[in-house]
């Protein structure tokens, strides 16, 4: 399955996490730069899914920041795991390599909030 991180020059910069699952894109907006170190948690604000085609798009607003492919990690499988709100997967990306997790917080009392982290590895 394929991810995409695009830099998203809209009202404020940010990034667009976006995972192939079930034939779409499920889309997060985080508004600073995915971390890969583990103590480092961002805000991840799950959007509307986008077509795959999406994945190569780019304009004067929207660039590709990093691709490459993932696995879910978690069972039985991504859209299940989304819509528990717990989600682990493997990026194997060209800036970003490792495991994952995105967690629905509900924080500020919004269903759409998730916290994204590089999970540490012993």
């Amino acid at each position: 399955m394929i991810f995409v991180v695009q830099l998203h020059q809209a009202t404020t910069l940010h990034y667009d996490l976006r995972l192939e699952v079930d034939g779409v894109l499920a889309s997060w907006a985080v508004p600073k730069e995915p971390s890969l170190d583990p103590r480092v948690k961002r805000l991840a604000v799950q959007v509307g899914d986008h077509e795959l085609e999406h994945a190569t798009y780019e304009d004067d607003h929207k660039s590709i920041w990093d691709h490459g492919t993932y696995d879910s990690l978690t069972a039985p499988d991504a859209a299940t795991a989304i819509a528990a709100g717990h989600l682990k997967f493997e990026l194997h990306g060209t800036r970003l390599n490792g495991v994952f997790a995105l967690t629905r917080t509900h924080m500020g009392g919004n269903a759409k909030n998730w916290i994204l982290v590089k999970v540490a590895t012993a």
